[in-house]
């Protein structure tokens, strides 16, 4: 087991118990001063840690890319290039705003802040790397970059739902194809995946992965926050 000091475990114990509030009582609802009292601790220290709740909110975001990420790998088992995993990702999502106001909250949240959004952006960006290198060849990281910036303002839009809203399936076809086309992903790719991915029961995925998320940051221990902690 790696070597972990005091300032590390007390981040730790922070983000531990901020993720937990945030995860069954809201984001929004969840203020520093309810953190400070869950923990025991004075504002001043939790404040020297973490300055704002945007950085709990950033740390807890970082983790959530990787988990969801693998997850979807694993769900749709595409090997080096799974275009279906990004549409499962996206999909699974949008349930989870339809379905748990405590996940909408979250990931608009997430959306909304430029701290979690940068981490968000640069996850997506590194992913995009590989996932579309066969259709952007020749691209450049500035390229990349702008390609996540239109990339996740069209996501926060599939998310964010209103009376007006078409059905989950149509927004998530409209989106994909949008975020595809940003890429040179043929049309008939887009098609055959958004086909597999409907295929699946995408609300019980959904929901698997946000509990299961629940559970992996209340159980994990130093090693999988070792990382995250030390920046």
């Amino acid at each position: 087991m790696a070597h972990i000091n005091k300032s590390a475990l007390t981040k730790m114990e922070i983000i531990q118990v901020a993720s937990k509030m945030f995860l069954e009582n809201g984001y929004t609802a969840t203020s520093a001063k309810a953190i400070c009292s869950e923990l025991g601790m004075s504002t001043g220290n939790l404040t020297f840690h973490y300055p704002t709740k945007e950085h709990l909110l950033a740390v807890l975001v970082d983790l959530l890319c990787k988990f969801q990420w693998e997850r979807m790998k694993k769900e749709t088992d595409e090997g080096h290039t799974p275009i279906m995993a990004i549409c499962l990702e996206l999909t699974a999502m949008a349930v989870m705003c339809e379905d748990d106001p405590i996940a909408r909250d979250f990931y608009l949240s997430s959306y909304t802040s430029p701290m979690a959004l940068d981490i968000i952006r640069k996850n997506d960006m590194e992913r995009a790397k590989s996932v579309f290198a066969k259709y952007c060849s020749g691209w450049t990281e500035e390229l990349f970059s702008e390609a996540e910036v239109l990339t996740s303002g069209i996501e926060y839009a599939t998310l964010m739902t209103t009376e007006c809203s078409a059905p989950l399936e149509y927004r998530i076809k409209g989106a994909m194809k949008a975020i595809l086309t940003i890429y040179n992903v043929p049309d008939d790719v887009l098609e055959t995946k958004l086909q597999k991915v409907f295929a699946m029961d995408y609300y019980k995925i959904g929901h698997k992965m946000f509990g299961d998320f629940k559970k992996y940051v209340e159980d994990a221990n130093e090693s999988a926050f070792l990382e995250l902690i030390r920046r």
